[in-house]
């Protein structure tokens, strides 16, 4: 880092604190801090949905998580576009027109008070945590480039998203997003450049594209049916289309977001068009880690991608290991990159066979590399039991840091940072939103004043904050950060999709059916989470599925005979 970067990285991060301050200014009353005085325009909210859903674990992981497992993650996303017409039709309506501040008063109106607490505590108890991931994604950059501890460096964090968040709500939250997104695709652009402009001259983009294909990196679609397997045709499409329903239908972070839309048609515009961009911009994504794949074939990477991690065990005791292994992963990928050339020429040449016969060399070399990178992990633990041996987040920052120009790395940096803090501000803005209206208006105080629930609402933004930051703590212990958001989500939102759906459509089912039948749910999918192998994606279509059949039950042969 020179100082060119950090100029442009500290001054970033000052000019979104200071710039949401200030378009937040005027916020003094609770339709104004809550919902931005229903002001926003359809190209703004959809760029808050898309800033608030693509936090810097988006930017920051999704390339490595590329690099690890191909593009397959892409098909999470599948069953996106069919959820936003859905909500389009059926929730933005009913929401505007109930003129709700939160998702979850539509509930007490529908069904009774306590389901509406519990959907509120579920969605408390999961946005809580996931803010806590959003946080602790950037600060792995500091703690790796300062030597910080990464404690410190999640307070840091935490504390300029909440000075803003707190002192503009909403309309802080949307403005410093349209700013943030435009840092977001600078920076990213500049990385993908940056990767085709460094690749050897003799190996050109079309090349690179066939050697990901060829080495099982541009894998996006399997439409295999296993409900073990953690990404498919199906289960991004049925598994993805509950979770894109539940997440955008019910979550407040994002129903908040389109709430703050003009009119119907603005806040149906607004998610009707991050439906149609979404999905090519994770494949953008995924395909800059593809990419950094084939790049790495040409220039070695490390044995392992945490930089902290690897000089801590070549510091130690078992540093000979290390090194031992590190001299055979360098012999591996030197005889793999010369199988990358041949491979080159061999598609060149059309020659089918001898493709298929270097293929069959490199599934060889990934297995020897696969190996020495287990070996280097179990090394790693064995010196230090409380190391974090998952280096997938690391895996984009070794490029960025170490082959980008002065100036380019900074931007990068400073597209990380953006991604996390919009993502961060908008959860903490929706989680405050919700204690305040659904619990603390609600059920403790009714009749106070606007300013004193404006207060309330500020001292609860930084009440998130601090809760946010505390689980930042643990993050590293949750493995590639893109699916440990995903998986905290899958936990709960099926449970809250069944709910929802039994108050949009099953018009004569009890809310006291609903309100046991998504207790039981939500064990049940704990359940599956902690003893089954079934992949996360299922849990959405599980959790709803059981609180419709188990709430429909209850009604049936207990509620109804208890009546007769």
């Amino acid at each position: 880092m020179r100082s060119l970067d950090w100029i442009i990285l500290c001054g970033t991060l000052m000019f979104i604190v200071v710039y949401g301050v200030w378009k937040g200014r005027g916020s003094k009353n609770m339709k104004s801090y809550v919902l931005s005085n229903n002001d926003m325009k359809w190209y703004t909210i959809t760029i808050s949905i898309m800033a608030t859903q693509a936090s810097a674990i988006t930017f920051l992981s999704t390339p490595g998580q590329a690099y690890v497992d191909g593009m397959r993650f892409v098909q999470f996303y599948l069953g996106l576009p069919i959820a936003m017409i859905i909500l389009s039709v059926t929730a933005v309506p009913l929401y505007h027109k109930l003129k709700v501040y939160t998702a979850y008063e539509f509930l007490e109106n529908r069904l009774d008070l306590k389901t509406r607490i519990l959907a509120a505590t579920l969605f408390l108890m999961q946005r809580g945590l996931a803010a806590g991931l959003t946080i602790y994604a950037p600060s792995i950059i500091l703690s790796m480039l300062l030597g910080w501890n990464i404690y410190w460096t999640n307070l840091i964090i935490g504390v300029l998203v909440i000075i803003y968040t707190t002192s503009g709500g909403a309309k802080a939250v949307g403005w410093t997003q349209f700013q943030q997104m435009i840092i977001i695709s600078l920076g990213m652009f500049g990385a993908f450049y940056m990767i085709l402009y460094l690749m050897p001259d003799n190996v050109s983009v079309l090349d690179s594209i066939k050697v990901a294909g060829k080495m099982g990196k541009l894998n996006a679609i399997d439409f295999s049916f296993d409900l073990n397997n953690r990404y498919s045709f199906w289960s991004g499409l049925l598994g993805g289309l509950f979770l894109q329903l539940s997440y955008f239908g019910t979550d407040q972070s994002q129903v908040q977001r389109y709430l703050t839309g003009e009119s119907v048609k603005q806040s149906r515009l607004g998610l009707l068009i991050n439906g149609i961009v979404k999905i090519p911009m994770q494949f953008s994504i995924l395909f800059i880690g593809a990419m950094l794949f084939v790049f790495y074939q040409f220039s070695s990477p490390p044995l392992f991608f945490n930089p902290v991690e690897e000089t801590k065990i070549i510091q130690s005791i078992h540093g000979p290991d290390y090194s031992a292994l590190q001299d055979k992963f360098k012999l591996v990928q030197a005889e793999k990159k010369d199988d990358v050339f041949n491979l080159i020429d061999a598609m060149h040449k059309d020659d089918k066979v001898k493709v298929e016969n270097i293929q069959s060399k490199l599934d060889v070399s990934e297995s020897k590399i696969a190996s020495l990178r287990n070996g280097a992990k179990s090394l790693i633990k064995k010196n230090d039991s409380k190391s974090d041996t998952n280096d997938t987040n690391y895996i984009f920052l070794n490029f960025v840091l170490n082959f980008l120009p002065v100036g380019l790395i900074g931007l990068v940096l400073a597209a990380i940072f953006s991604a996390s803090m919009s993502s961060t501000s908008s959860e903490i803005n929706s989680l405050a939103s919700t204690t305040v209206i659904d619990l603390y208006k609600r059920l403790f105080k009714k009749d106070a004043s606007e300013k004193h629930y404006v207060f309330i609402s500020k001292s609860a933004t930084v009440f998130w904050g601090i809760i946010a930051i505390l689980f930042a703590q643990f993050a590293n212990k949750m493995g590639s950060l893109i699916e440990a958001v995903n998986i905290l989500g899958s936990l709960f939102y099926g449970t809250i999709l069944g709910i929802f759906l039994i108050a949009f459509y099953l018009r004569k089912a009890s809310g006291t059916a609903t309100f046991y039948s998504a207790i039981i749910s939500e064990i049940i999918v704990v359940f599956c989470f902690i003893f089954t192998g079934i992949s996360f994606l299922w849990y959405n279509v599980i959790g709803c599925m059981l609180v419709i059949l188990l709430a429909l039950i209850i009604d049936y042969f207990f509620l109804k005979k208890q009546l007769t």
